[in-house]
């Protein structure tokens, strides 16, 4: 069994996995790097430190909010969505050739 080497890994622990042996009731469902929806939600931060907190010097925490509030309501008022630049099938393909290279991946 390998040992904690990382926040990705931590499923693969011996104290995690010794936990799930125990309660067979639960069974972890893992969502493939870089296919999440969640992906979206970080991008959004990403731009609102992109292109809003890294330009900004905050000297209180409500300077902070409401600077994030503006851009915030900026966004609100034309958003964009964010579009996918490869197929689902490129999608898979390319993750099925990275799970390929990785021993044990076991997907």
């Amino acid at each position: 069994m390998t040992k904690h080497r990382g926040f990705y890994s931590t499923h693969k622990t011996d104290t995690v996995r010794k936990w799930l042996d125990a309660h067979p009731r639960f069974h972890l469902h893992f969502t493939p790097t870089y296919s999440s929806w969640l992906n979206q939600v970080e991008r959004w931060f990403a731009l609102l430190t992109d292109k809003q907190l890294r330009r900004g010097v905050y000297k209180s925490l409500q300077s902070l909010e409401k600077d994030i509030r503006s851009w915030i309501r900026t966004w609100n008022d034309s958003p964009r969505p964010f579009a996918w630049t490869k197929t689902a099938d490129e999608i898979h393909e390319r993750l099925a050739a990275y799970l390929e290279r990785i021993p044990g991946a076991g997907h």
